[in-house]
This record gives C-alpha cells, structure tokens and sequence, in this order.
C-alpha cells in the first residue's frame, strides 16, 4: 500500500479487502462462514471508527474512537491468524491482508500515543494546592506539574 495515503483512505481500502476475503470464506462450506462474520465485523470496523473520530466531541472522544479502531484492527489480525495457522484459508491468499492489518496497528499505535501525549501536555497548567492549614486559615501555592492529577 501507498505510504502517503492517509488512515482513513488505507483503512477504507482495508475493508473493501476484507469484505472480499470474506465473500470467498462465504463459499467454503463449514467453519468458513463463521470465522468470515467476525472476521468482516472487525475488519470493516476498523475504519469505520476512524471515520467516527472526525466527528469527535472533544480530544478525547477523538482518543477513545482511535483507540477502539486499534482494538478492532488487533482483532482482525487475530482472525486472520487463525484462519491462517489453522490452515483453512491458504497463507499466501491471505498474508497480504495479514501484513496490512500489521501495518495499521502499528500506526494506530503510534497515532494513539501521540495523542495521548498532547492531551497529557495540555493538562500541564496551573492549579493551587493547599502546602498548609490551621483552623482559621490555609496556605496555598500554584504549581506547574504534570505530577498533580487533575482537579
């Protein structure tokens, strides 16, 4: 796959893929069927939660949409391990997508800590913290720290 396409685009052409692997898996009589339904549930909604994550309320609505993409290619990738380590499906029929599911956890991985890193960096601002306090009045000083959790 093209390097410079962007994630939605890949994980577009991603599902077209996986929605024609399992058109053929629908042929195979058997287990085939059964495997094909997850497979086509996870591998098409890969995608499909990164599309939601434009519509994102906030950085983290946007942070838990890729998040939950990244659980579904992972479990994609399971699939398709299985279905090739048990031999039902032909492995070089079927690595390419296997590479592919690969290659889109990986960036999800990276894309999601990114993330997680500017809205960590956007939680370092001031807060006031009590240092000491009798009964009649408390001291405080303000802070800079990520340390601090959030108010």
């Amino acid at each position: 796959m093209d390097k410079n396409v962007g994630i939605a685009d890949r994980s577009k052409a991603f599902a077209i893929r996986i929605i024609k692997a399992c058109s053929f898996l629908d042929e195979k009589p058997g287990i085939c069927r059964t495997l094909s339904k997850q497979l086509l549930r996870s591998g098409t909604s890969v995608g499909a939660n990164i599309r939601e994550s434009r519509s994102a309320q906030s950085d983290k609505d946007f942070l838990h949409k890729m998040e939950i993409a990244l659980k579904e290619a992972r479990e994609t990738e399971y699939w398709l391990e299985i279905l090739i380590e048990s031999e039902v499906v032909e492995k070089a029929k079927f690595s390419s997508l296997l590479q592919e599911a690969d290659e889109m956890v990986k960036i999800l991985v990276a894309s999601t800590r990114k993330i997680k890193e500017r809205l960590n960096g956007n939680k370092l601002r001031s807060r006031k913290i009590v240092v000491a306090r009798d009964k009649h009045s408390e001291l405080t000083t303000t802070v800079n720290s990520k340390a601090i959790p959030p108010i």
